[in-house]
């Protein structure tokens, strides 16, 4: 057994990956799938598209290598967080399309428990604040407005899960409802101090606790395979939600270091170790993983439009035919224009978390063309998440002058990554393996069989591939962050 399936199930496609026991990529399959948008601010995936490209990908990875079912030693799961999914426990059939972590159909919800004084102790208890980005208000959306629903689980016959639940529901037949620490972290329901579900919240919120899956560390038993699907069971031996994959593929075990994922979204991650540092400037605390009971916390701030400011400009103005292009456009962009795009597509993510707000575009003159939209599409970004560092380093006096390790597709954009350090003013890595939230998944898995090392061995095999320096004038860098701040105000201003 000297292989790992890694499977990686994210916004717009499911993907697996086949390690060697050293970590290397063997094969890889990807698959997209279809996005559902049945009204303003809703996003909802087909849960059947969730675990049919799974099962697709898995299967194709593994025949692809040419590797024999007794080659897997273990498979690994990450998952895109906070997608809400509620499932019959005897037929296994959902009730619902998937609630996607950008729905923002809860927002007033939201509001209302904010207006009625909840979110002090909701933030003390998880980390979090109540936007409509996290699990729990989506679970109650949907025992709301499923007729039945809340009775059915308070009988105990149905199931929540965020997509990892999901996965592992399917891939065991029904065996098993668990999840892990990371992915119970963002629902809204979990104490991150006492690691375990809570019972307040979920009185509030009027979920039966009945529903909820048994949490488990990153690197455990997660039952074994169904026989037909890979031609024997094979087991499931680690879990962790995307952006804590990556952070432990980019070897973030240390307190101070930080990662960010450039995928859908972009989601900065800073290792606190096992101080649950309380943000000030409106971030998230959360679990950064969970090995051997002991729990290691991070700082997180989240955006929720990175990489799909990118598809916007294919899919939504036809600017682009795919992604590449940007790069080559950004660079032909008139510099005596300085558009500023804020991709509020969405709501506005951290440090803010205006859910109301809906992009905007200033500076456009009659000149302003592709290039232009291509340069401010892909600096909003860098905008973005010099946004969550400052707060980061506001927030935690160890953070500052980090270098930040990226990852994700957005990474591989040299144009992007250098715009990044230039506006930090701080370097920027860019490791060798970019997509480092299949390799996590890989290497708890790994990790559990007894095939990959300690964190601290793992750290050390971290490869650089670039660094990017910051090379624009002080000056210059707080000119134009200054100006993106005044166009994310007027945006708050006009919501």
């Amino acid at each position: 057994m000297t292989h790992i399936l890694a499977i990686d199930q994210g916004t717009t496609s499911s993907r697996a990956i086949l390690f060697d026991a050293s970590l290397r990529v063997v094969s890889s399959a990807q698959h997209e799938f279809a996005q559902h948008f049945p009204a303003s601010g809703w996003v909802e995936h087909d849960a059947s598209d969730l675990w049919v490209t799974v099962a697709g990908v898995a299967r194709a990875a593994v025949e692809k290598a040419g590797a024999r079912p007794q080659d897997i030693a273990a498979i690994g799961i990450t998952n895109q967080r906070e997608t809400t999914l509620l499932w019959d426990r005897r037929t296994g059939q959902p009730l619902h399309r998937a609630i996607v972590w950008q729905d923002r159909r809860t927002a007033g919800l939201c509001n209302r428990l904010r207006d009625d004084g909840h979110e002090p102790m909701i933030t003390a208890r998880t980390g979090l604040l109540l936007d409509p980005y996290f699990s729990g208000s989506k679970l109650k959306w949907l025992l709301d407005n499923i007729d039945g629903a809340r009775g059915r689980a308070q009988r105990g016959e149905l199931a929540f899960g965020t997509v990892d639940s999901w996965l592992i529901w399917n891939l065991t037949g029904g065996k098993v409802h668990a999840t892990d620490a990371t992915n119970a972290a963002r629902t809204l329901l979990y104490n991150i101090a006492e690691n375990r579900w809570d019972a307040d919240i979920c009185a509030l919120l009027d979920i039966p606790m009945a529903l909820l899956p048994e949490v488990r560390d990153c690197a455990d038993d997660y039952g074994r395979t169904r026989a037909d699907l890979f031609g024997r069971e094979i087991p499931i031996l680690g879990v962790a939600g995307d952006q804590q994959a990556a952070t432990v593929g980019q070897a973030c075990f240390a307190p101070g270091m930080a990662k960010s994922t450039y995928g859908t979204g972009c989601f900065a991650l800073l290792n606190t170790g096992t101080q649950r540092v309380a943000s000030r400037n409106r971030l998230l605390t959360t679990i950064a993983y969970r090995l051997d009971g002991r729990t290691t916390y991070a700082l997180e701030g989240s955006i929720f439009i990175a990489g799909a400011v990118v598809q916007w400009l294919r899919d939504g103005l036809g600017l682009i035919r795919q992604a590449a292009e940007t790069q080559a456009l950004a660079e032909a962009a008139d510099p005596a224009q300085d558009l500023v795009l804020v991709p509020a597509f969405t709501g506005l993510g951290a440090p803010y978390w205006r859910p109301d707000c809906r992009g905007a575009v200033f500076g456009l003159t009659r000149n302003s063309g592709p290039a232009e939209f291509a340069r401010a599409a892909l600096e909003s970004v860098g905008f973005q998440t010099r946004d969550l560092l400052d707060a980061m380093r506001a927030d935690w006096s160890d953070a500052a002058g980090s270098v930040l390790r990226v990852d994700g597709g957005m990474a591989t954009s040299d144009w992007t990554m250098q715009f990044l350090a230039d506006i930090l003013g701080a370097p920027v890595d860019r490791p060798r393996v970019t997509e480092t939230t299949a390799l996590g998944a890989g290497y708890l898995a790994g990790l559990r069989a007894g095939i990959c090392p300690a964190p601290e061995e793992f750290s050390r095999a971290w490869a650089l591939e670039r660094r990017f320096e910051p090379a624009m004038a002080p000056q210059q860098r707080e000119a134009r962050h200054a100006r993106w701040k005044k166009a994310v105000q007027a945006t708050m201003q006009a919501a």
